[in-house]
């Protein structure tokens, strides 16, 4: 295995970890449907309501903004990746959309993590 997606699994084991911390469940990591992929797919049970997680993981984080990295096409691409999740188990919650920046190496890991990072665009009709 490559020593970049090593370090990027390990980076998602830590983002796991920390909302595991935080109360969140797990549901799913990297949840694949064709083409889409999901990350991390978190439940918060106090408000019943799905994170979607995305997963930066950096050895430096210098000059480097993780929203950046969320472009519009990532965001229609988490946004269509989490309503087919929705379907698929027939869920009826709410759904935010959070970014995650894990930056180091494994066992020294920072997290930078935030929650509802952006909305999804509204379509008109």
């Amino acid at each position: 295995m490559a020593q970049h997606n090593q370090l990027g699994q390990l980076g998602e084991q830590a983002a796991r970890d920390f909302l595991i911390a935080r109360g969140l469940t797990i549901r799913e990591q990297n949840w694949r449907m064709n083409k889409l992929e999901i990350d991390i797919v978190a439940h918060d049970p106090k408000d019943n309501v799905l994170h979607i997680v995305e997963v930066k993981t950096r050895t430096s984080d210098e000059h480097y903004d993780p929203l950046k990295a969320i472009t519009r096409a990532k965001k229609s691409h988490m946004v269509a990746a989490a309503n087919a999740y929705l379907h698929y188990y027939n869920l009826k919650c709410g759904i935010v959309y959070d970014v995650m920046l894990v930056v180091g190496q494994p066992g020294a890991f920072r997290i930078q993590y935030i929650p509802r990072a952006f909305l999804p665009a509204l379509r008109s009709y």
